[in-house]
């Protein structure tokens, strides 16, 4: 794909999100994550190029090499995945612009200790298994408000901005539409929170039109 034809294609996926958010309102905007798990830096530069500037990791390690490699661009970095206790002081080291998937109250105690060692402060989502899926991580939808608020009075150093959640692994349209709508009905309820990231690249315009206001796109960014 040449360069042209790529900034085609791309602007064809901002073309989508734009009539996605439209639906919803004039004044809901909508950020792009560009999920580059799967990408090299080399494709990350090229997508830096035609305008991308936030990009997500779900990997400690690849995140670190990613952004030592493109250290010379203004990227925003996101870190969207698992995140095992022995790899906090690593990530910190990063310090990314974004921690997505806060999923336990053990891992935010550890966190906060971790934060307040180094005396930093990290922006988070919390995440919800909205779907009851015993595949994901995250508070179930009962439990996300009451650790949402633990969370934000137990945790100084954690500046909770809002919830991610991933949408049901489905074939069901209506099922899928119901996992996002329970994690935009809490994120409407808590305090502070600005940020509602869902959408993936196979479901982002519902998602969208179901309140998100952050989309993790990746297969769909990079043309893979």
């Amino acid at each position: 794909m040449t360069e042209i034809e790529y900034k085609i294609y791309i602007d064809d996926v901002i073309r989508r999100v734009e009539t996605a958010r439209l639906k919803v309102s004039g004044h809901h905007i909508v950020k792009i994550v560009a999920v580059s798990k799967y990408s090299t830096s080399d494709e990350i530069a090229r997508l830096y190029s035609i305008g991308q500037r936030a990009f997500g990791e779900n990997k400690v390690q690849d995140l670190k090499k990613k952004s030592h490699t493109l250290e010379e661009l203004p990227l925003e970095w996101h870190f969207i995945g698992n995140l095992q206790k022995n790899k906090i002081n690593n990530l910190l080291d990063i310090n990314p612009t974004l921690f997505h998937s806060l999923d336990s109250i053990e891992l935010a105690q550890e966190l906060q200790k971790k934060l307040a060692a180094k005396e930093m402060t990290l922006d988070c989502l919390i995440q919800i298994n909205s779907a009851y899926e015993e595949s994901k991580h995250g508070f179930l939808p009962e439990e996300a408000k009451a650790a949402y608020e633990q969370i934000m009075t137990q945790c100084p150093n954690i500046r909770l901005k809002g919830v991610m959640s991933i949408g049901a692994h489905s074939e069901d349209k209506e099922l899928i539409k119901k996992s996002f709508e329970t994690t935009y009905e809490i994120y409407k309820t808590l305090p502070n929170a600005t940020i509602c990231s869902m959408g993936m690249s196979q479901d982002f315009e519902l998602a969208i039109e179901c309140g998100s206001n952050m989309v993790r796109l990746g297969s769909i960014m990079f043309n893979k």
